[in-house]
């Protein structure tokens, strides 16, 4: 197959919307894919779902109605958020104590937390003084940009 045959079933791939062509024959093999590539995006899709329906799962509207009055106490405090998406851990080293628990009283710039994104440590720092109220994400678990972390007072 030379040059000429592969730009005409190029050509024909855009007249017709294709966005797959195989092709083989005894000696040779022809495969050309146009766009996203439909089998790397339905393994990513496939991966995300094995992490959020166990905290969308049908024990969530089972546990709001109790998880409402904690809810609402630990609503009073500010909630510090996720600066970005990475691994949440509570602290420094697996052998070490946690940064912070519920009742500590922290300052401003004291780190509470760490998130690990693309294998960089990132600390997370106190916005403001308080007293951390509320232990929201858990430790080694994966959190989204504007996550909630922590409650503070």
């Amino acid at each position: 197959m030379d040059l000429q045959e592969i730009r005409k079933i190029v050509e024909l791939m855009n007249e017709h919307g294709l966005t797959h062509f195989d092709l083989s024959k005894k000696d040779f093999h022809l495969k050309l894919k146009k766009g996203p590539d439909l089998d790397e995006l339905g393994a990513l899709f496939a991966s995300i779902p094995a992490t959020a329906p166990q905290a969308a799962s049908l024990p969530l509207p089972a546990a709001a109605p109790q998880a409402a009055s904690p809810a609402a106490s630990a609503a009073d405090g500010a909630e510090i958020t996720s600066p970005m998406v990475g691994t949440f851990y509570r602290k420094p080293a697996p052998d070490a104590p946690n940064f912070v628990e519920v009742g500590t009283a922290v300052s401003e710039g004291q780190t509470l937390c760490i998130i690990e994104a693309m294998k960089v440590m990132n600390e997370i720092k106190a916005e403001r003084s308080g007293t951390i109220c509320a232990l929201v994400a858990t430790d080694g678990n994966p959190v989204q940009y504007g996550d909630i972390l922590f409650r503070i007072k």
